[in-house]
C-alpha cells in the first residue's frame, strides 16, 4: 500500500518561500506521474502542478508558473514543490498525489493515491 506524506508547510509572509517536500513507500513511484494539488478554504479541491514519470514533463496552473517549480528524487522516492513568491491567495492545504500512469495531468480524479496534507499560509 503505496503512503504519502507531505511536509514543509507552514505560515509565511507574502514573498517568501517555502518548500514542501512528499516522501512515498511501499512502491516506487519512479515510473509515475505525480502531482500537487491545494485546497483553499470554501473551495474545490484544485491542480497546482504535476512532473512526468518518464521525461519530467512539467505542468502548471497559470496562477503559479514562474513561482511554483515541481521536481523530483526518483533515488528518494521523493517530490518536492519550491515555492517563492508566495502570495495570500496560495493559503490552502497542499496535497501530494500519485498516478498510476506516467503520464502528467490536471484533473484530480487522474490521481490514485493521496497524502494527507500540509498547511500554507500566507499572510500579508
Amino acid at each position: 500500500q503505496v503512503q504519502l506524506v507531505e511536509s514543509g508547510g507552514g505560515s509565511a509572509q507574502a514573498g517568501d518561500s517555502l518548500r514542501l517536500s512528499c516522501a512515498a513507500s511501499g512502491r516506487t513511484m519512479a515510473p509515475y506521474a505525480m502531482g500537487w494539488f491545494r485546497r483553499a478554504p470554501g473551495k474545490e479541491r484544485e491542480f497546482v502542478a504535476t512532473i512526468s514519470g518518464s521525461d519530467g514533463t512539467t505542468f502548471y496552473v497559470d496562477s503559479v508558473k514562474g513561482r511554483f517549480t515541481i521536481s523530483r528524487d526518483n533515488a528518494k522516492n521523493s517530490v518536492y514543490l519550491q515555492m517563492n513568491n508566495l502570495k495570500p491567495e496560495d493559503t490552502a492545504v497542499y496535497y501530494c498525489a500519485a498516478r498510476r500512469a506516467s503520464a502528467p495531468i490536471t484533473t484530480v480524479t487522474g490521481y490514485y493515491d493521496w497524502g494527507q496534507g500540509t498547511q500554507v499560509t500566507v499572510s500579508s
